[in-house]
């Protein structure tokens, strides 16, 4: 039995061969009644679209480009997840690049002859500076993820990481704790995660008129299990605490094994909280009380708003920035 074709689709759904052309390729102006028949009917059929047979006739490949820091960090692994889920749903596949977080190689991903092989990047730069802005004036679809809005004309998808910040922090408030460590805090003026997460608890803190002690801030450059560890036990070697913010889970997790290694009970003596609901923050023990960022959401927006472009690139280009909305995510290591 032959395969199925695009107009054996249309037959069946009562339609035209474009308008099963614009439903499969998710263009504008179809109305959703339209599109039940043909999902219907491609379904009932079995149709596979030849994507090669699309990307010569349209010019495009089919492939989207992602690049983020570090993919050995959960939150972009899982990000990496998310965007390859959403572009899926597109009908994209999806090109991996891990930048490492450095400047140049950042400015490469731009430049690079790869981008031929791809209709579009969502691109998450840390190492680029505010100078840098002009570099993201590219001749592709592109979007931006994370905390730079270096130029007001490329859409941008962020996360509330200021906010929910003060929101967890406004939590161990909330349950009695008064002497708040944070580790990974940074004071480099640089506006990223770091940055405004900082400014997140010292919001927080400000608005309940409760005094921030430098001697709970716990550095940290890299943000691994290691130097969460050893934040915490420099900030208990100096100071005294009844709770922590860490500005990512994976920090938030080695200060747990610093404070179990110093005879500090989770959340009895205490109490722990981090940030990026990573998979790993609701199996540990004790639970970990987070900020979701709504990382879900992110990639689905940030595939969005790239494909779209690609699929119609007269259509006026998405500006600003979109921030999805946050949730606190309460479990065991602030509440027991």
């Amino acid at each position: 039995m032959s395969a199925a074709t695009m107009r054996d689709v249309a037959r069946l759904a009562g339609v035209s061969v474009k308008t099963v052309s614009n439903v499969v390729n998710r263009t504008p102006h179809v109305t959703e009644a339209t599109a039940r028949k043909v999902h219907a009917a491609i379904a009932e059929l079995g149709y596979r679209m030849n994507f090669a047979a699309r990307s010569l006739s349209l010019g495009r490949t089919g492939m989207i480009a992602l690049a983020v820091p570090q993919l050995s960090l959960p939150y972009f692994a899982e990000l990496c997840d998310d965007v390859v889920e959403a572009a899926e749903r597109r009908g994209y596949t999806v090109l991996l690049e891990q930048t490492g977080g450095l400047r140049e190689h950042e400015l490469a991903v731009l430049a690079s002859d790869r981008r031929r092989m791809t209709d579009g990047l969502i691109f998450s730069p840390t190492g680029l500076r505010a100078e840098d802005g002009a570099s993201l004036e590219v001749p592709f679809p592109m979007v931006l993820l994370g905390e730079r809005p270096l130029n007001p004309d490329v859409g941008h998808v962020a996360m509330e990481n200021r906010a929910g910040a003060r929101a967890v922090t406004e939590h161990l408030l909330r349950i009695g704790r008064r002497r708040i460590a944070v580790v990974g805090s940074y004071d480099t003026g640089e506006v990223g995660a770091g940055y405004l997460r900082t400014r997140g608890f010292l919001d927080a803190l400000e608005a309940a008129g409760v005094s921030d002690d430098p001697a709970r801030h716990g550095a940290a450059t890299a943000w691994t299990l290691q130097d969460g560890a050893r934040a915490m036990r420099e900030i208990l070697d100096r100071a005294d605490v009844d709770a922590v913010f860490a500005l990512n889970d994976v920090l938030a997790l080695g200060a747990v094994r610093a404070l179990d290694d110093a005879g500090r009970r989770v959340p009895d003596d205490v109490a722990v909280a981090g940030f990026d609901d990573i998979r790993e923050a609701a199996f540990v023990r004790p639970r970990l009380t987070t900020v979701n960022p709504a990382r879900r959401e992110i990639a689905r927006r940030a595939v969005d708003l790239l494909v779209d472009q690609v699929l119609d690139p007269e259509a006026p280009l998405a500006r600003g920035t979109v921030s999805p909305a946050h949730t606190l995510m309460v479990r065991e290591s602030t509440t027991g």
